[in-house]
């Protein structure tokens, strides 16, 4: 019984992004260039993609297993049970489960239609998962798509959810997936960008029904005060129940409660400091958007800053303009490593 009272006393804090600072860096052995990560809240442990295996680092950051898969390159992983990853890759078709305690694959599953001979070796983009389900969004190479729901207890598609033609950019595949189980809702979003700028769309189903539940698209509908200004990212917050998306020209980051949709349910936040208002809100480069325990980061090019609730306005239930403040998480230095690709809390 030594180790959990090991784990509790060398455990930091609770990540809080104002005193955050760099604690560890990993670096595979072998391929060393990650391509996607895995973190998990439960047990602190750490589930990186790199070329084509899964690293496995325990809570104190110790390497504890790799595993080899069939494909060359793994361009998503999740873990799914405490012992199994899916993982999947653009340069592949399928979902594929692998069991990360003795490397075996154990289970496959593709999208197929009897009925539709254009659905074929369809590629995952997503993945999401609930405590009796995995979703999973697929793609064909001419665009049909759709987010299948697996049964994690039978172990076999369940589901066809929003199933679409992909031949504009309010149709393409959902790039990111996020289900709720307060609510029972699936969350769907997908972001384009090309020479005429930022478009996309968020969607929600119930997939109990599967039918959407809500829905906006950018530019389009809902975008009244603020066309033409779309969103470069989306990221959910389960704790509050929110959307937090991050304009792309104004740079300004927006909310909106799940519980209280509307057609523009947006509100923009809006930053306290004077002296910080313009800072990093040029709206150029590559953003990404994060929520965990209440908090959102947002990495502008190689820059990673926090917006967090005051302790005044910590007990209210709705957002307003100036309920977050916002800090930078690292030092200027940190900001020269490169270009931030994605980030995840745990």
């Amino acid at each position: 019984g030594i180790e959990s009272q090991l784990k509790s006393a060398l455990a930091p804090s609770q990540l809080n992004g104002i005193d955050a600072s760099l604690v560890n860096t990993v670096r595979p052995s072998s391929e060393a260039v990650v391509s996607d990560f895995n973190a998990n809240d439960s047990d602190g442990s750490l589930w990186v993609a790199h070329g084509g295996q899964i690293s496995v680092y325990d809570w104190n950051m110790s390497h504890t297993a790799t595993v080899r898969t069939h494909l060359d390159y793994i361009t998503s992983v999740k873990r799914v049970r405490p012992e199994i990853a899916a993982v999947c890759s653009l340069s592949g078709w399928g979902l594929h489960l692998y069991n990360m305690a003795n490397g075996s694959r154990v289970d496959s599953f593709e999208w197929v239609d009897p009925t539709d001979v254009r659905i074929y070796k369809a590629r995952v983009h997503a993945i999401a998962d609930s405590e009796d389900s995995i979703y999973a969004s697929y793609e064909c190479q001419h665009g049909e798509n759709c987010v299948l729901r697996i049964d994690k207890s039978a172990m076999k598609i369940s589901s066809e959810i929003g199933r679409m033609m992909g031949n504009s950019a309010k149709n393409m595949v959902p790039r990111k997936l996020a289900f709720l189980s307060e609510m029972g809702i699936l969350v769907g979003s997908s972001v384009t960008s090309g020479a005429f700028g930022y478009s996309g769309y968020i969607r929600i189903w119930d997939p109990r029904t599967r039918e959407v539940v809500w829905e906006t698209n950018e530019p389009g509908s809902g975008r009244s005060s603020r066309f033409g200004d779309s969103f470069a990212d989306v990221a959910v917050d389960y704790d509050r129940m929110s959307l937090f998306k991050l304009c792309s020209k104004s740079g300004d980051l927006g909310v909106a409660d799940l519980r209280k949709l509307s057609d523009d349910p947006w509100v923009y936040l809006k930053e306290k400091n004077l002296s910080m208002r313009n800072v990093g809100g040029n709206g150029s480069g590559n953003f990404v958007i994060c929520c965990y325990r209440k908090q959102a980061f947002v990495g502008r090019e190689g820059e990673l800053e926090v917006w967090s609730r005051t302790v005044a306005d910590e007990d209210e239930g709705t957002a307003s303009e100036e309920s977050y403040r916002r800090n930078y998480v690292d030092k200027a230095e940190d900001s020269e490593r490169g270009i931030i690709k994605k980030i995840e809390g745990g």
